[in-house]
């Protein structure tokens, strides 16, 4: 059986099963005997798969990001300044960046692979720092996850971030629509133990609120430790931003008059 190291921890990690990616590549998996991760072998296949950078089969896209949207809004507004500079790491075609200053908040892209489509001109700046980085659906598409993760902490000390967590034990690939085979650009497969150890190479604090996750470097008072404990507490979120929305001003219209 062959071995690999474990991009998370660094410990042993076996072979678990192999699969076709891309319907005609037949590549393996390995998990981490230590933290759980699930990493593929080396993947080879990344050119062929980001032919297009948003896979054809994301048809949640926009359901996707307007949820978030929502959720992060009650993120931020409990546990952050809501009126500081934030970014969108590998932030796609800008779509949720645009989400966010029409909700009200003060976003910026980044994305060194894919066009900025929407939020054209709320790009962010190089060396600066931001109060608060989100990054959606994009930990189970990093090569190098540390590295990746400390990228991200040269430009802020706080992360909220979406990804599935592998159930236990792993499951079969007919069995998890995650693992994303028809595309190919799912290669990091994260369970919590991989990610409070994430959190721990980095001296962050690791909530999650099942697949949505915060890493941050600071302590969460009581009632938001309380918080994501709570199983329900994405819907909580999720309404609470409704009532939250009523007290912040959309950007929609500030930004508009900047190209008049």
């Amino acid at each position: 059986m062959e071995i690999m190291k474990c991009k998370i921890c660094e410990s042993q990690s076996d072979a678990a099963f192999t699969t076709a990616i891309l319907k005609k590549y037949e590549v393996s998996y390995y998990e981490c005997t230590q933290c759980g991760f699930v990493q593929t072998e080396q993947p080879y296949w990344l050119e062929e798969a980001y032919a297009n950078p948003i896979n054809v089969s994301d048809t949640g896209i926009v359901l996707r990001n307007q949820r978030l949207s929502q959720i992060t809004t009650s993120l931020i507004f409990l546990f952050f300044n809501r009126k500081e500079k934030f970014v969108d790491y590998a932030g796609g075609y800008g779509l949720f960046t645009r989400m966010m200053r029409d909700i009200g908040f003060d976003f910026y892209w980044s994305d060194p692979y894919t066009q900025n489509l929407v939020a054209r001109t709320f790009e962010m700046e190089a060396g600066k720092k931001y109060h608060l980085a989100t990054s959606f659906e994009s930990f189970e598409h990093f090569e190098r996850p540390v590295l990746e993760v400390a990228k991200i902490l040269e430009i802020t000390d706080n992360i909220i971030l979406s990804t599935e967590l592998l159930p236990n034990p792993i499951p079969k690939v007919s069995d998890w629509w995650y693992y994303g085979t028809e595309h190919g650009q799912h290669i990091s497969l994260y369970t919590k133990k991989a990610f409070i150890e994430l959190a721990r190479q980095f001296n962050l604090h690791y909530y999650s609120l099942d697949n949505v996750h915060l890493l941050t470097k600071a302590v969460l008072p009581i009632h938001g430790r309380l918080l994501f404990q709570f199983r329900y507490a994405k819907h909580v979120l999720y309404v609470l931003s409704f009532l939250i929305g009523v007290f912040i001003k959309s950007k929609t219209q500030e930004d508009m008059n900047k190209f008049k």
